[in-house]
């Protein structure tokens, strides 16, 4: 909130006309003498804390009008201050509040109206304290005790719970779980301010890097990085689709007058795009739950449909993170999310759905070869009310992955959730990646009017929210930095083989060998598989070299004892190590026979680069 502070002898107002966005009032003229005049402009951050902004507005008048030893207070809607300004619903609430509290005080308040073109008079008393302008920001609440989550390690065997602190978390020995559990507590590590090694990695490798004449936070994505977003889209399609989801889409901005999407928006916090057309207040949305729930509202859902599973991959979603916060593809302000909502008749079967979709989301990490730590977050009442269930799910991820979980409890619920899972990987410098989560909406059916038809009557369903990898650029992060993991340990670093851009590259020893190594290549392709052919005028040392750099798992290099044996001598890049490449002997027929058999089952789209190097350009 921006205010002005006018000592005046005297404000006169009157209204002359009306916005669209005016209040309905019978006050359309005042005027009050040897008054302190409040020029106030509501803003968009306020949104969050209305009834905390209003107290403190008129903690500051108060302190003002004490030492001015005035007792009537004008109350003027003044939104010049700002250019952020909030939802002229939020800025009514605000003023009225402000009115409200300081007649409660024992001022004699003049509030103008809201959304009227007025003239005005005003005479100002020309001293020191006369003018005085004021940032107004609420106060943080502070949580009484009793209103802390708590975390706890679990020991699925005993169901036994141990509370976690600052002095026993050293007691979780897997190192990943306890970097989340370090996390989540707020310990800081010595390496928090390093940057990331994939940020380095993103450019390196020609994926993706900051488009400068845009907002910051925003990605410009390059060939081979496009075809990696690409692929990892198809490969979340395919897994929701064999879940049983039908993929929408929804638009990406969504008019905050609808009061549904105003509350869901608002639960969010200040992290969003939101900006004026005309009287209209509009937002950029940060996943596709907006657009999924005024699809399912107008839908005429029957039990039989039920779970019944919409699936988009939200291109893009926007969240306005801070701008010192931001960090290549983990902490950005424009990405792709695949989102995923399951209407569930009840809370029953909402946990069987909750259970199968955490499953799938584990599966994501076994296919992309990712080192999952995952973390339960429950309020109290469910937890103690669905503990069996709980531990059931615990004890078998235990059994099957070998490894422990957190639990966070909230004592009450917050959000639109009771119950949720996040699922993280664990970056080079020891920080959690948020990738997957399925979490358990038990608001948003009622906000939204979704109904259930059944024989009983019209119910409200419970909604579980899944993305079952989080975001396509997080996983991208998660297996850059897993890369980066695997170089620390003298592990040749790599992508997997389905993922990678450039797959093989076939380099010839001279001039001689161009056009058989050229027909490799081809025949490559022809087969699937994405290949190039190094034609640049280097030596045969330096383009390994540089396949090296650029992570290409199949590395063939043809001279004349290739072209005479038929055998292809080719490096493996998984089994070699940073100082010594692994090479086997091969034919091109089994060459290809092994790239598909690694490849089977996960998505396929072509090399959009010539298949020359020497034709291919470079981004940066």
């Amino acid at each position: 909130m921006k205010m002005l502070l006018i000592h005046s002898d005297y404000l006169e107002f009157e209204a002359k006309q009306k916005t669209k966005i005016a209040e309905e009032t019978e006050n359309l003229k005042g005027k009050l003498d040897e008054c302190l005049a409040c020029f106030i402009a509501v803003e968009r951050e306020d949104e969050n804390k209305p009834e905390g902004v209003a107290i403190r507005a008129v903690e500051e008048i108060e302190k003002v009008a004490n030492q001015l030893k005035v007792s009537n207070i004008v109350v003027y809607p003044y939104a010049h201050l700002s250019s952020d300004l909030s939802s002229p619903e939020t800025a009514i609430k605000v003023l009225k509040d402000i009115e409200n509290i300081l007649k409660e005080k024992g001022y004699n308040v003049l509030r103008a109206p809201f959304g009227w073109y007025k003239a005005f008079k005003i005479s100002c008393k020309g001293h020191p304290l006369s003018e005085l302008s004021r940032k107004i920001v609420a106060k943080e609440e502070k949580k009484e005790k009793g209103e802390e989550s708590k975390f706890y390690l679990l020991n699925p065997e005993t169901e036994e719970i141990i509370e976690l602190n600052e002095e026993n978390i050293n007691i979780i020995k897997d190192e990943e779980l306890l970097a989340l559990a370090k996390h989540e507590l707020g310990i800081k590590e010595h390496r928090e301010n390093e940057e990331p090694p994939h940020v380095k990695f993103i450019k390196e490798k020609d994926i993706c890097s900051y488009e400068e004449a845009s907002d910051p936070g925003h990605f410009r994505w390059y060939p081979k990085g496009k075809l990696m977003r690409d692929l990892l889209a198809d490969y979340v399609y395919n897994l929701v689709v064999n879940m049983g989801a039908m993929p929408v889409e929804t638009p990406i901005m969504y008019d905050l007058g609808n009061k549904a999407i105003r509350e869901h928006a608002d639960k969010f916090g200040e992290r969003q795009y939101r900006f004026r057309q005309g009287n209209r207040e509009l937002m950029l949305r940060f996943a596709a739950c907006f657009g999924q729930f005024m699809m399912k509202k107008d839908m005429y859902l029957l039990p039989r449909y039920l779970p019944l599973k919409l699936y988009e991959l939200s291109t893009y979603s926007f969240r306005y993170e801070q701008r010192g916060e931001l960090v290549g593809l983990k902490r950005l302000r424009c990405f792709t999310m695949p989102d995923m909502h399951t209407v569930c008749l009840n809370l029953e079967q909402a946990m069987e759905e909750f259970e199968k979709q955490f499953w799938e989301c584990l599966k994501t990490g076994d296919d992309l070869n990712l080192s999952y730590s995952v973390i339960f977050r429950f309020t109290k009442d469910f937890f103690d009310e669905h503990r069996d269930w709980f531990f059931k799910i615990a004890k078998e991820y235990k059994n099957k992955y070998g490894k422990d979980v957190i639990l966070e409890i909230l004592p009450k619920r917050k959000h639109y959730w009771v119950g949720k899972v996040d699922i993280a990987v664990i970056d080079s410098l020891g920080r959690p990646i948020e990738n997957p989560t399925v979490q358990i909406d038990v608001e948003s059916a009622k906000r939204f009017d979704i109904k259930v038809h059944t024989n009983e009557g019209e119910i409200y369903p419970i909604i579980l929210h899944c993305s079952p990898t989080g975001s396509i650029e997080r996983v991208l992060c998660g297996l850059l930095e897993k890369a980066a993991i695997e170089a620390e340990n003298g592990k040749a670093p790599m992508l997997p083989v389905w993922l990678s851009p450039i797959q093989v590259r076939v380099i010839p020893v001279a001039e001689k060998h161009y056009d058989y190594a050229l027909k490799v290549a081809e025949k490559l392709r022809e087969n699937n598989i994405r290949a190039d052919f190094d034609d640049r005028d280097d030596s045969v040392s330096k383009k390994i070299r540089n396949a090296g750099k650029e992570w290409i798992p199949y590395v063939v290099v043809i001279g004349d004892e290739e072209m005479e044996s038929g055998k292809l001598t080719v490096t493996i890049r998984e089994k070699s190590t940073l100082k010594k490449p692994y090479k086997e002997k091969m034919t091109l027929d089994e060459l290809i026979e092994r790239i598909k058999k690694e490849t089977a089952n996960y998505p396929y789209r072509p090399l959009s680069l010539p298949i020359k190097c020497s034709l291919q350009p470079k981004f940066h």
